[in-house]
């Protein structure tokens, strides 16, 4: 005996939630291939799109075999949506790259800031500044994204006037940089990832 499955069910529950399952699968491949491609990591995003694009196609087809269901235009709305959220997630969680970490401290407290920093392994470069209320310590530094949070946290508990800006970089080479722990998801796309380059 099969198993039937009720047509209005089919056309207004389950045909829909796998149209939003798939807009979150390819909402969420495209927003990590721009990424990367803004990374410079040009070996993996075409990868993403190939999959990305075949997940949209069965997507798309299905709406279009029937445009009079509204369910299917809300799932394919929603999961575009939701796509977008889930795929900064798995961006921030995967942290891949450097950024510029530039700090501007007063000089009371920014040989704190110093102390921490080199204790961390991280390289710094520390100049003098003008600033409208004064004399200042810039301090500059470029550090692995998966570094940001610990960091920030810190001055903030310890200088909590202190101002800072955080940049994204897209190629270094040379300097002294805090070794990264990969974690699960930037295990499985470590192959992919092209190192820096050494003189």
């Amino acid at each position: 005996m099969f198993f039937t499955i009720d047509p209005v069910l089919y056309s207004w529950v389950i045909l829909p939630t796998l149209i939003f399952l798939a807009r979150i699968g390819d909402v969420s491949m495209e927003t990590i291939r721009v990424i990367y491609i803004s990374k410079g990591i040009k070996y993996l995003a075409p990868i993403i799109a190939f999959f990305e694009i075949v997940i949209w196609l069965f997507a798309m087809e299905v709406v279009m075999s029937d445009l009079a269901n509204i369910a299917n235009f809300f799932a394919f709305a929603f999961g575009f949506a939701m796509g977008t959220y889930v795929g900064l997630v798995i961006e921030e969680k995967l942290s891949i790259g450097m950024v510029i970490l530039q700090i501007i401290t007063t000089e009371e407290s920014n040989e704190e800031i110093l102390s921490f920093m080199q204790s961390e392994n991280l390289g710094v470069t520390c100049v003098d500044a003008r600033g409208a209320r004064g004399d200042v310590k810039m301090i500059l530094s470029l550090v692995n994204r998966t570094d940001i949070p610990r960091i920030t946290e810190y001055i903030r508990t310890t200088n909590p006037h202190a101002f800072f800006s955080i940049e994204d970089v897209r190629y270094v080479n040379e300097g002294i940089f805090r070794p990264k722990k990969p974690n699960a998801l930037t295990g499985l796309f470590h192959p992919f990832i092209r190192p820096r380059k050494k003189k």
